[in-house]
């Protein structure tokens, strides 16, 4: 999430760290402006295409319902 614009990014990647690094280091087109991201979530998948499929879940209903999804089912 990025408190500065106020929006969730949403992505697959095989190093979250890595991943989270780059963003911060404004090395990401979508998300420089956004600069601090921090994660607030994330599901480690057994491969690349459940972690896309999750992906495409996340973002046809939208990152901040899905947390809150989450949330309460917890």
């Amino acid at each position: 999430m990025s408190n500065s614009a106020q929006r969730y990014y949403t992505g697959s990647c095989d190093n979250v760290d890595r991943r989270l690094q780059r963003h911060n280091e404004s090395r990401v087109s979508s998300t420089k402006y956004g600069v601090p991201w921090e994660l607030v979530w994330y599901k480690k998948c057994d491969n690349r295409s459940e972690a896309r499929k999750l992906e495409l879940i996340i973002k046809k209903r939208g990152a901040k319902r899905f947390l809150s999804d989450q949330n309460s089912s917890q």
